[in-house]
């Protein structure tokens, strides 16, 4: 199924209440909300993307409820912070689905929760669409039911991978992840990806996000000859220590990988300005302005429509863009189908072709519940940071 972007901006922020597109009539009572469960790390070491995601989902809540609703019901977004704690997740998952009667499910916002609940939501056929990177989340064989909004942890590698050794030419890699269950899991696939194509890793190794001390861990990087330090974790306080502690032992070292690098938030967390310098973050084309300043056009569209409604400064353009996607997309799927059945929902999902939303055009089909396209993969510059949006890293052709 195609959809034109013009269609999906007044679909999900101006005439989903007004049935325009002469869709189906809604097999349960016009007046039941439709129902969303939202699984956000809105505290914690994690947080940070949880926040952002969380704008654009109130925002297109409102937006949508504004114009009417999806064909008269409102939609109603049940909220549970689940801090990062993957047991938090799992009790909310189950109360979502056994007390609130959710019709969908947006999140979690890491895969260390996500791991944890995907089984649950899967035998319960709850329609779940996340932003989650960790490969083996998307199984259309196991989770029919589960469909990813953002790339996979192999598309964000790539990218990175590309940059440190295509673009910067770099040899001698050191890897930095946290200690969730994300951040061990892409730091092990990364330092097998990088050996692979012949590069050297001379150091890798865990983190606990919350560990004040950074320098042992930098010292080693250093000694081991490291080029570049990639790093793997959503936490920006770890990440402003790394930074900090870099400055202060007067090491110019490049920093490359996770897009929470690039968050806003990170301004008031480093010691000074200078201490973001060489930080590439993992980026997206609609979410990177031109030489002359420019956005992508349906990227603008969405900086105008939020401009002075949702604060994009300290959060990154892409977080808040996929929230707002997500619980678009299900009000989409209600309005066209006609129903908010798990079946329907699903059905619906599987059908999109280069779908238009803000952070991206999703593809899905009943085999491939990976929707990102690769080539929109590119690395940020991320003391450039504009509303959420950056510079290309440099070396881009």
């Amino acid at each position: 199924m195609s959809v034109s972007r013009r269609d999906f901006v007044l679909g999900a922020a101006g005439a989903l209440g007004a049935s325009a597109l002469g869709m189906p009539a809604l097999s349960l009572a016009a007046t039941e909300d439709i129902k969303i469960g939202w699984l956000a790390a809105l505290t914690g070491p994690s947080s940070a993307p949880g926040v952002g995601f969380n704008r654009g989902v109130e925002f297109a809540a409102q937006a949508i409820n504004a114009a009417g609703g999806v064909k008269g019901r409102k939609l109603v977004i049940v909220t549970r912070d689940t801090q990062g704690d993957p047991t938090k997740a799992v009790n909310a998952v189950q109360e979502m689905i056994n007390s609130q009667k959710v019709h969908a499910i947006w999140g979690p916002t890491n895969s260390g929760e996500s791991l944890a609940v995907t089984p649950i939501m899967a035998r319960a056929k709850m329609p779940n669409i996340h932003p989650c990177v960790i490969d083996r989340l998307i199984n259309t064989d196991k989770y029919p039911n589960a469909f990813r909004l953002a790339p996979s942890n192999s598309q964000w590698d790539d990218a990175c991978r590309d940059y440190c050794l295509k673009v910067q030419k770099f040899s001698k890699i050191a890897v930095i992840g946290d200690t969730t269950g994300y951040g061990v899991s892409a730091t092990k696939a990364c330092v097998a990806n990088f050996k692979k194509d012949g590069a050297e890793v001379v150091y890798s190794t865990n983190i606990d996000a919350t560990q004040t001390d950074m320098s042992p861990d930098m010292t080693r990087a250093r000694d081991a000859g490291a080029e570049v330090i990639v790093v793997w974790s959503v936490s920006t306080g770890m990440e402003a220590r790394l930074f900090n502690t870099r400055a202060n032992m007067g090491w110019d070292v490049a920093f490359v990988g996770h897009p929470s690098m690039a968050s806003g938030e990170l301004r008031t967390l480093i010691e000074k300005p200078e201490n973001w310098d060489k930080v590439y973050a993992i980026g997206y084309k609609s979410a990177s302005y031109d030489a002359d300043g420019k956005l992508p056009t349906h990227s603008q569209e969405f900086v105008d429509m939020v401009k002075g409604k949702v604060t994009l400064e300290d959060t990154l353009y892409w977080w808040v863009s996929a929230g707002y996607d997500a619980i678009a997309l299900v009000a989409k799927a209600v309005e066209t189908t006609g129903s908010s059945q798990a079946k329907d929902i699903i059905e619906y999902w599987n059908s999109l072709k280069a779908y238009p939303g803000y952070f991206g055009n999703y593809t899905y089909s009943s085999t491939q519940h990976d929707g990102y396209p690769t080539q929109e993969v590119v690395m940020s510059e991320a003391k450039s940071a504009r509303d959420g949006t950056f510079a290309l890293a440099p070396g881009y052709q």
